[in-house]
């Protein structure tokens, strides 16, 4: 029997939305198990990105296979079904009291002589409710209430010299963190690796990205991972040496030695997949002018 994760390695398990969302299926399923193939079409997502996800929790020992021919069924691992369910079955409008004293626990070990206890559960449920305030929230709540939580408290940490990891930090702002934003910040991460920390967070954040954002991003190699509209948030504001907006207009506080930067671009909300890749253009154009910026 495999054992169970560490409480961070079990955080960060759950709390990308995608592997939530992979979990969720095969423990919703008829018999508890899924082909690779039929996860991509239900999560529209392309097969080597699912793929992969299945296979990083397999190797942590949260899937298993059985071989059917050619083909390969993934369930959850009998040790891991347990703490699994709790976490990303039931009502999806609420989070289990145990489940979110989980997310509390977890994080206190990994924020550990940075934030006590109290500060820590005062982000989470928080982070719970700017969460359930998005139109359509509900699905894998306590997983990105954990993820959530868990980028607030290290820009709050980066803000106060906690995490500084000496590279320069942007944030990108929208209004649903669903397109824009997404969009600016994947083509970043890409492009940067580890010489820019990006974050991104929405006036009005809808329930999930845009699919169309997803397949555009994807038709120029940047995979989007397991990102998700969130709320915009003071201390992200304050963490960011950056903030570049796009049609949110003045949402953002004003903090002094900040840079803000404001992108007229078009909101892809209804457009179709030309009008979105004209956007993601001009986007990847802007990203490029501003990562030489940052490190020249």
């Amino acid at each position: 029997m495999n054992p169970r994760p560490s409480a961070t390695n079990e955080l960060r398990l759950v709390g990308d939305p995608t592997r939530a969302r992979i979990l969720s299926l095969i423990l919703g399923s008829d018999d508890q198990r899924a082909l690779v193939g039929d996860l991509a079409v239900k999560l529209e997502l392309k097969q080597p990105t699912v793929s992969h996800h299945v296979k990083a929790l397999f190797d942590d020992g949260v899937l298993e296979r059985q071989p059917d021919g050619r083909r390969v069924w993934y369930s959850v691992a009998p040790a891991h079904r347990d703490w699994l369910v709790d976490l990303l079955a039931g009502d999806p409008g609420e989070i289990a009291d145990g489940a979110l004293d989980r997310v509390v626990g977890n994080l206190s070990e990994r924020f550990a002589g940075t934030f006590n206890p109290e500060t820590i559960e005062q982000y989470v449920r928080e982070s719970r409710d700017l969460l359930m305030a998005r139109e359509g929230s509900g699905q894998h709540l306590a997983s990105l209430t954990a993820r959530f939580a868990a980028e607030r408290l290290e820009a709050l940490a980066a803000s106060k010299s906690e995490y500084d990891g000496g590279v320069p930090e942007v944030l990108f702002v929208c209004v649903h963190n669903s397109g824009r934003s997404q969009m600016a910040s994947a083509i970043l991460r890409q492009l940067a690796g580890e010489r820019i920390a990006v974050r991104t967070a929405g006036s009005a954040p809808a329930a999930g990205v845009r699919g169309t954002v997803v397949t555009a991003l994807d038709e120029i190699g940047v995979p989007l991972g397991g990102e998700y509209p969130k709320p915009l948030t003071d201390e992200v504001v304050r963490a960011a040496d950056v903030v570049v907006t796009m049609g949110c207009g003045d949402v953002c506080p004003i903090y002094p030695g900040k840079q803000y930067l404001d992108w007229d671009l078009e909101d892809p909300a209804g457009l179709p997949l030309a009008g979105v890749r004209a956007v993601r253009d001009a986007i990847e154009s802007r990203v490029r002018q501003l990562l030489r910026s940052l490190t020249t």
